[in-house]
């Protein structure tokens, strides 16, 4: 009777062990194959891929002296056009930024820098 109960145990604890790593292999594969979803959803969304019809946009600057009738709004006109800025506003408070002006109000003879983009490397 010993012989057939000490078996028995030994049998129930294969079982068992074998039950537990199967869990633990199934755990493992699925805390894998979760952390691999969410990864490639996260990336996937991060990415930001140029399609073939559309130009590329470098952002250059350019020093010019003010001339007589120039304004902040006129260089709004001629170099924030385009998708690079949602207004002129943004435009111009991006030149009055960059050099450290008080307002929008320039004077003929001053030296500003501004920036504008060109789907031409210049590298």
């Amino acid at each position: 009777m010993n012989i057939s109960l000490s078996e028995r145990r030994i049998r129930n604890n294969r079982i068992r062990r074998r039950r537990e790593l199967r869990r633990r292999f199934l755990m493992f594969m699925f805390t894998l194959i979760l952390s691999a979803g969410f990864s490639l959803m996260f990336f996937s969304f991060r990415t930001k891929a140029q399609g073939n019809n559309e130009v590329f946009q470098y952002k250059y600057y350019k020093s010019i002296v003010i001339e007589r009738g120039d304004t902040l709004w006129g260089f709004a006109d001629e170099y924030g056009i385009g998708n690079n800025y949602e207004s002129h506003q943004e435009y111009v408070d991006e030149v009055i930024r960059m050099n450290g002006l008080s307002g929008d109000s320039i004077t003929t003879g001053q030296s500003i820098i501004i920036p504008y983009y060109s789907s031409e490397f210049a590298g």
